[in-house]
């Protein structure tokens, strides 16, 4: 005699989105001072960004997109070493695991500066001015997807 197969099944956990977490964390203080530290890193950034750009297209009269790759590089290898130490707090986890992640949502930053810039020189805006308002404009989606990813929980694997 065999018994009747009964098979338990449990509710699919709900995911937490995005903009719920967002909102809950600009309840809390810590974040507020991360976001501080973020654009301070950042600024630095910001100025090795726009001194390596200024140079490769004045000095060596690069395409602007061209000049604004090598600024990207340079200023998001500072930018990492940083917030990893300093703004995040993050120098436990793997190096490795956590510069990928912070690459990938610079790259993606990036891309949306990039975009940008092209838009804004197309109108006739100066590039260096281009430049800086593109990468301010992308400050916000950098930020929040390197708290959440790169640094976040689950960003610190071995």
């Amino acid at each position: 005699m065999s018994l009747p197969e009964e098979t338990l099944t449990l509710p699919e956990p709900t995911p937490v989105r995005v903009h719920a977490r967002v909102r809950h964390g600009m309840r809390h203080r810590r974040n507020w001072l991360q976001l501080v530290k973020f654009c301070a890193v950042g600024a630095s950034g910001y100025v090795v960004n726009l001194v390596v750009f200024s140079v490769a297209t004045v000095a060596f009269d690069l395409h602007h997109l061209v000049a604004a790759t090598a600024a990207f590089l340079v200023a998001v290898t500072n930018n990492f070493w940083w917030n990893r130490h300093w703004t995040f707090g993050a120098s436990g986890g793997s190096r490795r695991f956590q510069a990928s992640r912070f690459f990938a949502v610079s790259v993606l930053a990036f891309l949306v500066a990039a975009t940008l810039l092209e838009l804004a020189v197309g109108t006739g805006m100066p590039e260096v001015a281009a430049q800086a308002a593109s990468i301010v404009a992308a400050t916000p989606l950098n930020f929040i997807g390197n708290k959440m990813w790169s640094f976040g929980r689950g960003a610190s694997r071995a």
